[in-house]
């Protein structure tokens, strides 16, 4: 292929445009490039052109090696600034001549009008480099520099990007590695934490389930121990019940030897019955003497007690304490109201008749009661200041009082001893309890004399009355303290300390008893005898310990209710024992510092006017319910 010398055409801009005088593309390869063709697509356009040529090139000559020194490389770079177009009249596209004069430093003019076209890509090929070196020596010095000095500058710029570019992806690399490194740590540190949280979770869950198995340890620990002391009592009391029924056959059957025995005498000495005619004689005299005695006795109380019943309405004077009066009974000596004694006789001879009534029952009857005993015990033991709860126990020991599987004389008897029993626990619900007798008396009221009975014989302080100590009269002063109310045990009487603490709480039921006051429920010992108790107390005891003690515990539970009552008859009362009886127990008992500071502060302080704590019963309360 032949290629006429070419011809330069220079414009206003300085850029030259090469006109050719040949087809358009030969064999794929376009002889006039688009104008808008990227470098890349340039290049690869060039490279496709050597590789064809490289392939069709069989000998090369001397004459068609590249001139001064150049590559392959750098003709096709150095062909870059060049821009082959259409002619001078056709350019109209002023963003393209301004984008291609940025680019063009240079160029040639060439013509194909003595080109030679075959039909064989070969000839095409050859024809190409024998052309080549041609218009590559035509070229000026000054073109050729400023094209070698273009080639360099395109040189060190894809050497400056190749290193860019190689630092770019070094650097990439090198962060890809720190973010593989730092997601590995962290999945590492992910790890550890989740393995760290599983073994504290271990361990929170180990700790929590041995305090809960140590809480439930001690809850079922508590609960064996109160049942433990339930059963102890329960057999307890069995055995009391059982040494009572075996006393009471030992009794009998000694009755019954006795009278046998009686019976023989009799027979063997019935020569002796003159003797005996004036014997009976005799002994029916004496009975006569008695029966004047009762007589004379019974007047005198009935007489006494409407002079106690014109005082109690009436109050006690401002003159001070009235005498207290004396009764020798059974060779001991009371100080006691006469009215008050009366009572007690009625209540404790109501009590023996219940009781020898019961014994009856029990001897005719192969029954076995003790689970009802232990029903009413568990009962009374599990009443709480709760107004659901007191109810709901009063309403179960009233059914259990009607129950007609068992005779309710047997199951008043239980009641009333098993209500004393619980009294004398210090920490026993009082004013709950007060409730539950008066809820239960107001449906059984034979109950009422029974019960008090039951209190009068563990507690004299109840009645009132005091037991004069002489030595004439008891042994010594452990007999006197049997007398009074004193436990023994193993031989040992109980110490002082214990028998106030057991006294106090007996005084307390019965105090909370008196103020009881139920809407439509009516108490059968009420204020009126709380208010009765406290006149026979202070004209009747005299100031000591025992009655320091009573006092106190009585005013600490009935005083707000009586001075809601009486108002001023009852602020009488408390200048009485102000003025008399804290004068007294002073001078008698100056060891019972802190009964009597408790008392006078209860005076001074005006006590009275605030209600006594437990005695409005709570509406609900979740650790009683439980304990219940």
């Amino acid at each position: 292929m032949l290629f006429e010398k070419p011809k330069w055409v220079y414009i206003c801009r300085g850029a030259v445009k090469l006109d050719l005088r040949c087809p358009q593309r030969v064999d794929g390869v376009a002889a006039d490039p688009e104008p808008d063709w990227s470098f890349d697509a340039l290049l690869s356009e060039l490279n496709a052109l050597e590789m064809k040529l490289t392939a069709s090139f069989t000998d090369p000559s001397p004459t068609k090696t590249t001139p001064r020194g150049l590559s392959r490389e750098n003709e096709i770079e150095r062909s870059r600034p060049f821009i082959l177009n259409a002619p001078d009249y056709e350019m109209e596209d002023t963003e393209s001549e301004d984008e291609q004069d940025k680019a063009i430093v240079g160029g040639k003019r060439f013509s194909c009008d003595e080109l030679y076209l075959s039909d064989s890509d070969d000839s095409d090929v050859v024809s190409a480099f024998d052309v080549q070196p041609l218009l590559m020596e035509e070229a000026g010095e000054v073109e050729g520099a400023l094209f070698e000095l273009t080639h360099e500058h395109q040189l060190r710029v894809k050497d400056e990007i190749r290193s860019q570019i190689s630092a770019l992806e070094t650097s990439l690399m090198n962060e890809s590695e720190k973010s593989a490194s730092a997601l590995r740590r962290v999945e590492k540190y992910k790890e550890a934490r989740q393995e760290l949280d599983r073994k504290f979770d271990t361990q929170y869950q180990r700790r929590i389930a041995e305090v809960l198995d140590n809480h439930l340890t001690a809850v079922q620990q508590e609960r064996e121990l109160k049942s433990q002391i339930e059963e102890r009592k329960i057999r307890n009391d069995a055995a009391y019940e059982e040494a009572k029924r075996k006393e009471k056959a030992l009794q009998e059957e000694k009755l019954r030897q006795e009278k046998a025995k009686a019976e023989a005498e009799a027979k063997l000495k019935a020569e002796e019955a003159k003797q005996a005619a004036l014997e009976a004689e005799r002994r029916a005299a004496i009975e006569a003497e008695k029966r004047a005695a009762k007589e004379a006795e019974t007047r005198a109380a009935k007489e006494a007690k409407d002079r106690d019943a014109a005082s109690s309405s009436q109050g006690i004077t401002s003159g001070g304490m009235q005498q207290a009066a004396v009764h020798p009974t059974d060779g001991y000596v009371y100080r006691a109201a006469d009215s008050a004694l009366t009572v007690e006789r009625e209540r404790l001879q109501k009590l023996k008749e219940i009781f020898e009534r019961n014994q009856a029952i029990r001897s005719s009857s192969n029954q076995n009661y003790t689970p009802k005993e232990n029903h009413i015990a568990r009962l009374i033991r599990q009443i709480r200041g709760v107004t659901d709860n007191v109810r709901s126990k009063a309403g179960d020991l009233i059914k259990l009082l009607n129950d007609s599987q068992c005779p309710q004389s047997i199951s008043v008897e239980i009641f009333a001893r098993k209500v004393v029993s619980y009294c004398e626990n210090p920490g026993n619900a009082a004013f709950a309890s007060g409730y539950v007798i008066v809820l239960v008396t107001a449906q059984v009221p034979q109950l009422m004399d029974i019960l008090l009975a039951e209190l009068h014989k563990a507690c004299i302080y109840t009645v009132p009355k005091h037991l004069v100590y002489k030595q004439s009269t008891f042994e010594s002063r452990e007999a006197y303290f049997k007398r009074i109310g004193y436990r023994e045990s193993d031989g040992n009487i109980e110490s002082t300390e214990d028998y106030l603490k057991r006294l106090e709480s007996y005084i307390k039921v019965y105090g909370a008893l008196v103020q009881t006051e139920i809407p439509n429920v009516r108490n059968l010992h009420g204020l009126e005898a709380g208010w009765a108790w406290l006149a026979r107390f202070l004209n009747t005891l005299p100031a000591n310990k025992y009655t320091a003690v009573s006092l106190n515990a009585f005013l600490q539970m009935a005083g707000f209710a009586l001075y809601r009552r009486y108002k001023s008859h009852f602020l009488k009362l408390l200048k009485v024992i102000s003025d008399n009886f804290l004068v007294a127990l002073k001078q008698k008992e100056p060891a019972m510092t802190r009964t009597i500071v408790e008392i006078q502060s209860y005076i001074e302080d005006k006590k009275f006017l605030q209600e006594p704590e437990g005695k409005s019963l709570q509406s609900n309360l979740l650790s009683s319910v439980w304990r219940s």
